[in-house]
């Protein structure tokens, strides 16, 4: 049984398996790669194309690495003699979670959820098991909106993602782009339908602002992240601004409710704005090598990486010494030591992981993991809202 990561792969895994006495397969497993030990064996022989080689065989690891559930996946189909059509329904469903972006859909949820949660706490007499059903379905809605906008960024960005991030599905050979297109098509007029059948109006003209503002963001001839200050209020629009303030005005007119700014909604939606701006400018660091390549002007390729992780960080905690200043003049609307104490913690990690980056050189791994902690800490926001 020959296991490979795509049909346009050059690693592969081959393995045979016997049945014992005891009832258990044996296997025996052997990587059959051409690619990858071809360059090893190569640099062994000259030491000159270590450097040449050392970002091709380092894009070929990272992408085994992305691939590892999907062809642990696969293997256990192969081991019980399966159909090839499971094999092939298991690859697209690895392609399409890789393609909806999953840290970002996690920050979706997690602020719907906590926005939902917010107006429910502060209305519990209101409450009726009918509306969790409608939270769920704008919860969906809001996932393929997400989907839609991350797609398109893809389909637009494949060159630039074959350098950046070579696991994405397209970039890497997993989908095609004209299953792309049928995707994101499909992901926006299921979530435009959702939307339009449950929440009015004018729900669904924010929904459609979003739509339209992650449209010129990617698409041609507007393509607006080339333009870092556009690119930069077009995140912190839709991210922060358009899903707190959409999610909390929906939730409050299926409870019956006129909009009104409580202080805890006002003051995530002010919070989560700033830390999308944020997102904003460091989702740049990972992609410099790549942006340079293809003329992508983004502030980390003009001003630095250093310069843009130390102002990020900064922006932050502005951030959280905002908030700690909010808990301590306005008890009467917050949890006073539960939000100043959380916040606390949070700046604290955030410098500790500022200076990991800065001791490690600001290494593209290094990097890679301190945007990831930056994504760790919106999520955390989302998760300690709804009690303070």
């Amino acid at each position: 049984m020959n296991l490979p990561f795509s049909p346009c792969s050059s690693v592969g895994i081959s393995a045979n398996y016997t049945s014992s006495a005891s009832g258990y397969s044996k296997f025996s497993i052997k990587p059959t790669c051409k690619a990858g030990c071809s360059l090893l064996k190569s640099s062994k022989k000259s030491p000159s194309l270590n450097v040449q080689n050392h970002k091709s065989f380092s894009r070929n690891l990272q992408i085994a690495h992305y691939r590892r559930h999907s062809i642990w996946a696969c293997s256990q189909v192969g081991a019980a003699g399966s159909d090839p059509l499971l094999n092939k329904v298991s690859q697209f469903k690895d392609a399409f979670w890789r393609f909806l972006r999953p840290h970002t859909i996690r920050g979706t949820a997690l602020g719907s959820v906590s926005l939902v949660t917010r107006a429910l706490v502060e209305n519990p007499n209101l409450i009726r098991w009918p509306l969790f059903l409608k939270a769920f379905s704008g919860l969906l809605a809001l996932i393929c909106g997400n989907g839609y906008i991350v797609g398109i960024n893809q389909i637009y960005d494949v060159g630039i993602d074959k350098v950046n991030k070579p696991y994405l599905p397209i970039a890497a050979g997993d989908l095609s782009e004209q299953s792309a297109w049928f995707m994101v098509l499909l992901l926006a007029v299921v979530g435009l339908l959702i939307v339009g059948m449950n929440f009015g109006p004018f729900i669904t003209g924010l929904y459609c602002l979003g739509l339209f503002l992650g449209t010129i963001y990617s698409v041609p001839p507007f393509r607006m992240k080339r333009y870092p200050v556009i690119a930069f209020l077009i995140i912190a629009t839709v991210r922060g601004f358009l899903l707190n303030y959409g999610v909390y005005y929906a939730t409050r007119a299926a409870l019956g409710l006129s909009f009104e700014w409580s202080s805890p909604v006002a003051f995530i939606t002010t919070f989560v704005t700033l830390f999308a701006l944020v997102i904003a400018i460091t989702k740049d660091l990972p992609d410099v090598e790549g942006d340079r390549k293809f003329q992508i002007s983004t502030l980390a390729t003009k001003l630095g990486v250093r310069n843009i992780a130390v102002l990020g960080s900064g922006l932050l905690l502005i951030n959280y010494i905002g908030s700690i200043l909010v808990a301590i003049y306005t008890p009467q609307a917050f949890k006073r030591s539960l939000m100043v104490a959380a916040h606390l913690i949070l700046a604290v990690s955030l410098t500790f992981q500022t200076w990991l980056l800065e001791r490690a050189n600001f290494t593209k791994d290094a990097i890679s993991s301190f945007y990831r902690f930056i994504w760790n800490l919106f999520y955390a926001e989302y998760i300690i809202f709804p009690f303070i």
